[in-house]
């Protein structure tokens, strides 16, 4: 399944534009121009299913890193503060990784 069996390539490439330069992400307003956010449970459960790589289960630091490479090979990584503080705000239970519930959570927060 790709990235664009959900979201549209036009709301891909308006919420990477949104976030070009370095320290500019933000996940809140990423999710909502991405379309995430309106998503279903289930579809947001397939994007997890997506951007989790080594199909662990859980969303760790090295694939939180590379979260924009998801939606476009072309986009940049995160910087290292970007991924702290996302991983800070989707990891609930402090395990060090988002689990898929709390993913969910991001994305409605």
């Amino acid at each position: 399944m790709a990235i664009t069996d959900i979201l549209s390539a036009k709301d891909i490439e308006s919420a990477l534009s949104s976030c070009q330069a370095d320290d500019s992400f933000n996940y809140k307003s990423f999710f909502s121009t991405v379309g995430l956010s309106s998503k279903t449970p289930d579809q947001i459960k397939k994007v997890f299913g997506i951007l989790d790589q080594d199909k662990s289960g859980f969303i760790e630091e090295d694939e939180l890193q590379l979260f924009l490479k998801n939606f476009s090979s072309s986009a940049r990584v995160l910087t290292s503060a970007e991924t702290k503080a996302f991983l800070a705000a989707g990891d609930t239970d402090g395990d060090g990784k988002i689990g898929v519930e709390e993913f969910q959570s991001l994305v409605k927060a």
